[in-house]
Parts: structure tokens; C-alpha cells; sequence
């Protein structure tokens, strides 16, 4: 008889102690890190304010270094400097999109095959409220089940990722307070 098996479930607990004293105690390397970080899941809902793109559901992914966002018809402006495409929301909407040109990267995916991608600068904002200013790279990514993906360079220095979680930051209702034009589900 196979036995089913057994699931632990951790329960966050309120410490009283500060980090690096808990750590010492635990036998943990511990380095102070200076400011806190706010605590996202393996997904997250995303708006694109300058782009009138929201509400995106995000990956975020420490293993990435770049962020992406999917796009399709990519067209660059004959002088390199300014690159239209289309994209979609998480209703399925085609949204027409224009933005400067920042940049263009060879980028290798999760596949290991290397390309010459567009990035493009905007202000993202999360359901909690949180603002920052991103790089994107613009691949299609229509096989994905998340149409943009947030990299370590705009992950780091503001969040920890916990891999159980998603949408620890808030639903879409939580977003339309923060960014204009996203409808609720």
C-alpha cells in the first residue's frame, strides 16, 4: 500500500527579534541589506500607464536579467529612433502601441537561442501602488501564459520574490486605483 505523500504548509510568524540577531541564532549567513523590500509572488498584476497598457499579467523571474513585453507588427521608424507595435491586456484587447527607442541588445531566451531585440523605457506600475521606470525588450510572446516578464534588473533592489505566491500585491480591482482605464474583472 503506497502511502500519499505528506504536504508542510509554512505559517509566517511574528519575530520579535531583528534580523540579524535571529540569524545569528539560527547559524544563518546574514548580510545587512539596508532597505526593506516588498514581498511579490511569481506573478503579478502590471500596468503600463505610458504605453495605455492594463491591467498584464507579469512572471517575474530572478533567473531573467531583462524585463519583456509581448509585441507583435514590430515596426521601427526609418531612423531607428521611435518603434510601433501591438499588444494585447489581459481581456484579450489589441492595443496599438509607440514608443523612443533605447536601445537594441542581442537577448538569449529560455531557450538558449540569441536575437537582436528592441527595448523600449516606461513607467510600470504594480497593484499595490508601487511605480518604476523599466526597460523592455519586445518579443512575442504569445506561447507564454504571461505576455510580459519582469527581470532581475527591475526586480532588484525593491522586491523578494516568493515562488508560492501570486498577486501578493493585489487583484486587477487594486490596480484600476492606480492606473487610469483598467476595467475590473
Amino acid at each position: 500500500m503506497k502511502r500519499a505523500p505528506r504536504t508542510f504548509k509554512a505559517v509566517p510568524q511574528s519575530v520579535e527579534t531583528a534580523s540579524g540577531d535571529l540569524a545569528r541564532e539560527l547559524g544563518l549567513p546574514w548580510k545587512q541589506t539596508g532597505m526593506p523590500r516588498l514581498l511579490i509572488g511569481r506573478r503579478e498584476w502590471v500596468g503600463l500607464p505610458e504605453l495605455g497598457i492594463s491591467p498584464l499579467n507579469a512572471k517575474t523571474d530572478s533567473g531573467a536579467r531583462s524585463s519583456s513585453l509581448h509585441a507583435e507588427e514590430v515596426v521601427l521608424s526609418e531612423d531607428k529612433q521611435r518603434v510601433s507595435f501591438v499588444t494585447i491586456n489581459h481581456y484579450g484587447d489589441r492595443i496599438s502601441c509607440e514608443a523612443p527607442v533605447v536601445g537594441s541588445l542581442k537577448v538569449r531566451s529560455s531557450s538558449g537561442i540569441a536575437r537582436r531585440r528592441i527595448f523600449i523605457e516606461t513607467e510600470a506600475v504594480l497593484a499595490g501602488g508601487f511605480n518604476l521606470r523599466i526597460r523592455l525588450s519586445l518579443a512575442n510572446r504569445g506561447v507564454m501564459r504571461c505576455p510580459m516578464l519582469l527581470g532581475r534588473r527591475a526586480l532588484s533592489g525593491f522586491f523578494l520574490i516568493d515562488p508560492q505566491g501570486s498577486h501578493l500585491l493585489g487583484g486587477v480591482r487594486d490596480l484600476e486605483r492606480f492606473v487610469p482605464g483598467t476595467r475590473p474583472t
